[in-house]
């Protein structure tokens, strides 16, 4: 047997305290089914009042807008739309999901609307008094011409701005121009003239209330150039006679998945030597997460997100703020404050960190036919329905027996194959080998916890008609817990139904 590589969660309150309760997540299991969202919507207020901490640190004001895209809950939209309204908003990046803050009680202006945006979606912005997020030039026009059309008032704007590097021309330490990664999003920072050119123009139908950028990174030093240009930016603007007020950083503040810094040290290692084929098989069929053998040396590079960040969420945003930038040479939150600028940001998973978990009830368990006696656990649920390594995370899931169920004699730690419920040779919930304290029994439930950001939801489908994982969102109410579909939850009354 070789030596378990868990990667146990990251889990702080109230995530630990649902878990601890077993039989009450088994029961909205056999009431509600596997697969099953379960959602603790005060967390995210907690998570939001912790950005805007950090921006009063720095003694800053400007807004915290949460990623929708992220969750598609209507509990969390709810619950932030009771939330103070002086520094948290919505960033929405559809017709739909500005259809559904509005519908959640969000009003006008605490919703930003980015992403790409068709003429319905633009229009319904501007008509109810949302800020837009400019994604080009082409937008600008197009929302000018629905404005004057349709005699709607003047709609606020932010101009979003990318490539910020090669427009500079900022110099790497070694003397080499640093290029940043091109991004599909966002204007060239080099056009930024041609831009407020045509905000100019169009001055009868929008007013210009900031800038922003989008980069495809989480580098702090490209994010502390950016924000730096951006500023600069600004006082061009400022030239011209416009009066922004806003700098919007986006989002990409991440979170840590990963408890221990050394599980994740010691998986990353043993992953390199499996590839290698000097240490024990990790994964299903080979699978080396964009890690190659070529003639005895391991060539790529990994394809995972890093789950264990000792910094992430706002302590992310706290060091950004900190860190000098590299033309002026003082930090960006000095900045900042020396303009009066206001700040925005818009973290989406940082935002739903610790605010969910996801059940699969156990269906199957059995060995696979190589000698290595390996376990395949097949779940009800699919990769659609919990998409952590869909987006590069690995972490462990937590095993949640099933109360009553004759326990067998304690095997010890287990590494097992997590495969869903498609007649689909890819359907994996996990690449890798899995670790579980023991072997898992038909009827256990897994917990895959912290999957409220782009995991629970992002990519469900109904392959084959299985069905779609419903969302429950619950409340903790003395010793017990309270629950409701998430479709049900309004944060003006308490769940209506409780399971003790």
């Amino acid at each position: 047997m070789p030596v378990p590589l868990f990667l146990q969660p990251r889990l702080e309150a109230p995530l630990t305290s649902l878990l601890d309760d077993a039989p009450f997540l088994h029961t909205l299991v056999d009431a509600l089914g596997s697969p099953l969202n379960v959602l603790v919507p005060e967390r995210i207020v907690e998570n939001a009042e912790r950005f805007l901490t950090v921006y009063r640190k720095h003694h800053l004001a400007g807004r915290v807008y949460f990623a929708h895209k992220a969750n598609r809950s209507s509990a969390l939209v709810r619950r932030l739309a009771a939330a103070d309204p002086a520094g948290i908003g919505i960033d929405v990046a559809s017709l739909a999901e500005l259809r559904h803050v509005l519908g959640c009680g969000v009003t006008p202006d605490r919703i930003m609307a980015t992403g790409p945006k068709d003429t319905e979606f633009l229009w319904l912005a501007a008509r109810v008094g949302a800020t837009v997020n400019l994604d080009s030039r082409g937008e600008l026009e197009q929302l000018a011409e629905l404005v004057r059309k349709y005699a709607l008032p003047r709609v606020d704007v932010l101009l979003r701005l990318s490539e910020f590097e090669s427009a500079t021309g900022a110099q790497g330490p070694s003397g080499v121009r640093v290029l940043s990664r091109r991004s599909r999003f966002g204007s060239p920072v080099e056009r930024v003239s041609e831009l407020l050119s045509a905000v100019e123009r169009h001055r009868d139908a929008v007013e210009l209330t900031g800038v922003a950028y989008h980069l495809d990174t989480t580098a702090l030093t490209e994010k502390a150039r950016a924000l730096e240009r951006c500023v600069m930016v600004m006082d061009e603007c400022r030239a011209r006679g416009l009066a922004p007020r806003a700098v919007d950083i986006g989002g990409g503040f991440g979170v840590g998945y990963v408890a221990d810094a050394d599980q994740w040290e010691r998986w990353t290692t043993a992953l390199s030597e499996a590839v290698l084929g000097t240490g024990p098989a990790l994964t299903w069929r080979g699978h080396g997460y964009g890690l190659r053998n070529e003639g005895g040396t391991v060539r790529g590079s990994v394809a995972l997100y890093p789950a264990h960040r000792p910094t992430a969420g706002p302590g992310y945003l706290d060091e950004l703020l900190c860190l000098p930038a590299p033309s002026l040479g003082r930090p960006p939150a000095t900045l900042l404050l020396e303009h009066l600028y206001d700040l925005y940001a818009e973290p989406g998973r940082a935002l739903v960190d610790q605010c969910g978990l996801s059940l699969a009830r156990v269906l199957d368990v059995r060995r696979t036919g190589h000698d290595s006696g390996d376990h395949l656990v097949r779940l009800g649920m699919n990769a659609g329905d919990m998409s952590l390594e869909e987006h590069g995370v690995v972490v462990d899931p937590v095993l949640l027996p099933r109360a009553g169920v004759a326990q067998e004699r304690d095997e010890g730690p287990v590494g097992v194959h997590l495969v869903g419920n498609l007649c689909l040779e890819a359907d994996l919930i996990t690449r890798r080998k899995v670790f579980l304290p023991r072997l898992p029994r038909v009827g256990d439930l897994l917990a895959f916890a912290n999957t409220a950001g782009y995991a629970m939801d992002f990519h469900a489908h109904h392959a084959q008609r299985q069905p779609v994982a419903r969302t429950v969102a619950v409340v903790r109410e003395g010793e017990s817990w309270r629950w409701c579909l998430d479709e049900d939850y309004w944060p003006i009354t308490p769940p209506g139904r409780a399971v003790s």
